[in-house]
């Protein structure tokens, strides 16, 4: 079944505009992804474009895969997912998209914060860099979400850095859920010690800002192959979402996808179809990830996914090397390779707007 949809691509790094009606979890090409001699990958097997046996069009999955800041800006109108470049609306005109917003927040992602080997010998830099580009932006945001991997080894120092840094923002109101880096040394104690105030179980938690209702949730600590919940979080998140009406949007934010991106590397959560079963009855529901450093957009019915780019370092599109890992890239082309992501809610039309952008783009 047709999702009845037109995705519009970027022109920008040589990427080309594509209308497509969109099949459900299937993804069409972006042909110009950046795979040059110049990116050190090892061992790309071939895409022969012929599905395989688990449904999945290899070619065009894998060609859709946005890196950081192509600049997409996400609206729904009616229940129709949209996008339009968000580099042909700067300046005046963002500033305007901004005023017409009932709100809006960010959400950065993968900080890394320790990490120091040749894809980012800087992490707190860039960071920094992100947390300018939140401060440069037209009005100031709601809030910020990080969606997960603050820190590279879940040490202490490394926590209180990514927090100095982030703190340093005119965003006072950070929301955050934890990646496997922040909790596979420890199970997640620091992490808590930090963050957890005010959440449940090992750091799920939820709120209403302005009509809509946001659920962090924590599918890093039972990581084996993929992501997973686990049956107590899942029976908090149906009893959390029951008694609110169905016109209510419905933002859920966690550090691994929620729906199976490339499960060959782990990137989807086992019991993350159980979780979206909760939210069918809701007319606008937005999945906001990181933890694969790139950018996947899709829409299915009602449920909008949405994963980030990092702050730290990219990493290769699946299949594009033997393994998921940091990735280098030549030192000027970093930051392009790097963003943020702004969204945007109006009230009453129900839109979220989602703009991408790198750390290189000028807000």
């Amino acid at each position: 079944m047709k999702t009845g949809f037109t995705q519009i691509y970027s022109l920008s790094r040589g990427i080309k505009i594509l209308r497509a009606r969109l099949l459900p979890w299937r993804f069409y090409p972006m042909k110009d992804t950046p795979d040059t001699p110049d990116t050190k990958l090892a061992g790309h097997p071939d895409q022969s474009g012929e599905p395989t046996n688990d449904g999945i069009d290899r070619r065009n999955f894998l060609s859709c895969m946005a890196w950081a800041g192509t600049g997409l800006l996400w609206t729904m109108v009616g229940g129709v997912p949209t996008s339009k470049l968000f580099a042909a609306t700067p300046g005046a005109a963002a500033q305007a998209a901004h005023n017409a917003a009932g709100f809006s927040f960010v959400q950065i992602s993968d900080s890394h914060i320790g990490f120091n080997k040749a894809a980012n010998q800087d992490v707190a830099g860039t960071l920094k860099l992100a947390i300018d580009k939140i401060d440069a932006m037209p009005g100031a945001p709601d809030f910020m979400l990080h969606t997960g991997d603050i820190t590279q080894n879940a040490k202490a120092a490394e926590f209180d850095t990514a927090m100095q840094i982030i703190k340093g923002s005119r965003v006072g109101d950070v929301h955050y859920v934890p990646g496997e880096h922040d909790t596979a040394t420890d199970d997640g104690k620091l992490y808590l010690e930090r963050y957890g105030k005010g959440t449940q179980g090992t750091g799920w938690y939820s709120f209403t800002h302005k009509g809509v209702h946001f659920i962090g949730l924590n599918n890093s600590l039972q990581v084996d192959a993929l992501g997973g919940l686990g049956a107590e979080q899942l029976a908090w998140m149906k009893k959390d979402v029951a008694s609110l009406s169905a016109s209510t949007p419905i933002v859920v934010f966690a550090h691994i996808p929620l729906w199976m991106v490339y499960p060959e590397w782990g990137w989807g959560t086992k019991d993350g179809a159980e979780a979206l079963s909760y939210l069918k009855r809701f007319g606008s529901v937005t999945v906001l990830n990181g933890h694969i450093h790139q950018v996947v957009q899709k829409v299915e019915g009602n449920v909008s996914f949405h994963t980030a780019t990092a702050t730290a370092f990219p990493q290769p599109a699946p299949g594009k090397a033997p393994a998921p890992g940091p990735m280098v890239v030549p030192a000027g082309k970093l930051k392009s390779v790097l963003g943020v992501t702004d969204v945007k809610f109006v009230g009453k039309r129900g839109p979220l707007a989602i703009i991408d952008s790198s750390l290189e783009e000028k807000a």
